[in-house]
C-alpha cells in the first residue's frame, strides 16, 4: 500500500439543535467521495459482531515499516450524526491470516494501539459568506456581528495552525462576492475583520443571494483543490447568512440549487436564516447538509453557535487509529477488522493491509 507522509481529518460542517435537519446525513458524506464504509466493507459473519449501531467509514489507509498498520476513518451513528471522543481503549483488533479459520483479537496494549490526532494533518476551509444588504444594515447588524464573532471564536482552533483556515465574504445587490478577509488561520484578524464592518459598506441595497452561492461554491472548489495537493485529504464548508430572498434576479435559482447539487462531495453546505421574508425551502435546498433558521436577531447567536457546534463534532469524529501488527514479512495480505463500543452500542468494519516487509517492532 502506499505510504502517506501526510494524512488528514476533518469535516465539513453543520448542526441544528431546532429548524431543519437535511436529507444529505453524515453516514452518506464522506471524505473522498465515499459513502456507507468508505473503503471498507461489512465484518466476516464467523466474528457474530451483531448489528452496527455505529458506522465506521474507513477514508484512507497505510502501513508504515517495519510494522505499523494506520487507518484513518470516521464515527457516525445510524442517524449520520458524527461521534466525537473516542479513545483506543474503545476499539477492539480483530486479524485473518491465511492459517486463521477465522479472526483472532489482538491485544490493544500489546499492539501499542492508540489514537493519533497529531499525526493527521487538517486542511480544512470554511468559508463564511454574510447578507450586508440594507435590511440587514438597517435593523440586525449588531447581532449580526456578534454571532459571526462567536462562531469564529468556536471554530478556529485556540492554538493557529495552517491546516484549518476561513475566509469570510459579504455580498448585497452587486455582482460581486466581496471579499472582508481572504483566508486565514488567524482567528484575531477574523475578528477584526467582521467588528470593522460599518452600516455604510454596502452602495447596493438589493440581494443577490443566488449569485453568493454560486461565486461562494467556486471559492471552496478552488480552496479544497489546493488544499489536496501533496497527498493530503481535505474538506472545504459554505456557511450562508441571509435575512430575505433573491431580489436581484441575476441568477435564476435553478443555478444556484444545481451549482450546490453538483459541487464536490467534500463540500458542505449550510444556511442560516433570519426573519420572516426567507424562502425557508430554498435556503434548505441550498444548506443541504444542515439548515438553521432564526425568528428574529435576537436569536441569531443561538444559530450560529447551532452551527460551530456540529463543526467541532465533525472534526472530532475523524480518528487515525495505529497499532503494531503482528503479522511479519511473508505472511502476505491479512483481513483486518476493527470494532468500537461506545456504552451498549457498537460498530464494525473490515478492510485488509499487506505485511510485506514487517519485522518486530513498531516506529
Amino acid at each position: 500500500m502506499k505510504i502517506y507522509t501526510k494524512i488528514f481529518a476533518i469535516i465539513c460542517i453543520g448542526t441544528m439543535l431546532v429548524s431543519c435537519g437535511n436529507a444529505d446525513d453524515d453516514v452518506n458524506f464522506d471524505l473522498n467521495g465515499l459513502g456507507g464504509l468508505g473503503k471498507g466493507k461489512p465484518v466476516d459473519k464467523c466474528l457474530n459482531l451483531g448489528e452496527n449501531d455505529l458506522i465506521l467509514s474507513i477514508q484512507e489507509q497505510y502501513t508504515t515499516l517495519p510494522g505499523k498498520v494506520s487507518i484513518l476513518f470516521k464515527v457516525s451513528d445510524k442517524e449520520g450524526s458524527p461521534v466525537p471522543g473516542l479513545t483506543a481503549s474503545q476499539f477492539t483488533i480483530y486479524e485473518q491470516g491465511r492459517n486463521d479459520a477465522c479472526f483472532n483479537t489482538i491485544s490493544t496494549s500489546e499492539s501499542k494501539a492508540r489514537i493519533s490526532p497529531n499525526s493527521q494533518i487538517f486542511n480544512n476551509n470554511a468559508v463564511l459568506v454574510l447578507d450586508l444588504s440594507n435590511s440587514v444594515l438597517s435593523s440586525s447588524l449588531d447581532e449580526l456581528k456578534s454571532a459571526s464573532v462567536g462562531f469564529v471564536n468556536s471554530v478556529m482552533p485556540e492554538n493557529t495552525t495552517d491546516s484549518f483556515k476561513m475566509a469570510i465574504y459579504w455580498f448585497d445587490g452587486e455582482n460581486k462576492l466581496h471579499d472582508l478577509i481572504p483566508l486565514t488561520a488567524s482567528k484575531p484578524d477574523l475578528v477584526a475583520a467582521i467588528e470593522g464592518i460599518t452600516d455604510n459598506i454596502s452602495k447596493d441595497p438589493s440581494t443577490d443571494l443566488y449569485g453568493a452561492v454560486i461565486k461562494s461554491t467556486d471559492i471552496a472548489e478552488k480552496l479544497l483543490q489546493e488544499s489536496t495537493k501533496n497527498n493530503s485529504i481535505g474538506a472545504a464548508s459554505v456557511v450562508i447568512f441571509t435575512d430575505g430572498t433573491d431580489q436581484a434576479s441575476r441568477y435564476t435559482q435553478n443555478d444556484a440549487l444545481k451549482k450546490v447539487e453538483n459541487a464536490n462531495p467534500n463540500i458542505s453546505f449550510f444556511t442560516i436564516g433570519l426573519g420572516g421574508e426567507i424562502d425557508a425551502d430554498i435556503l434548505t435546498q441550498i444548506g443541504k447538509t444542515f439548515s438553521v433558521f432564526a425568528g428574529n436577531k435576537e436569536e441569531l447567536e443561538t444559530k450560529f453557535n447551532d452551527i460551530s457546534l456540529k463543526v467541532s463534532q465533525q472534526a472530532n469524529s475523524f480518528y487515525l487509529f495505529e497499532y503494531c501488527s503482528p503479522k511479519r514479512d511473508g505472511s502476505g495480505e491479512n483481513n483486518l477488522a476493527i470494532q468500537v463500543k461506545k456504552g451498549s452500542v457498537q460498530g464494525a468494519v473490515q478492510t485488509k493491509f499487506s505485511a510485506n516487509g514487517f519485522t518486530g517492532g513498531c516506529e
